[in-house]
């Protein structure tokens, strides 16, 4: 029984850091846009590809066959 006098206050305190945490990144804006970045990762990897592709096709000699 001793151990809740331990154990309560010690949950509060958690409690209250995760209460100030999530406070605390609504106010930076943390969730104000959740689908733009996992939408950015592929817009960079088709720009990625898109530079491959323009660069192979400089890199190749006039009347090479294709190789892809």
């Amino acid at each position: 029984m001793r151990i809740l006098l331990l154990l309560v206050p010690i949950s509060l305190v958690l409690l209250g850091l995760a209460v100030w945490a999530f406070v605390w990144a609504v106010r930076r804006g943390q969730f104000d846009d959740l689908d733009t970045p996992g939408l950015d990762i592929l817009a960079e990897d088709e720009d990625e590809l898109r530079e491959t592709r323009a660069a192979r096709e400089r890199n190749r000699a006039p009347g090479t066959p294709d190789a892809d």
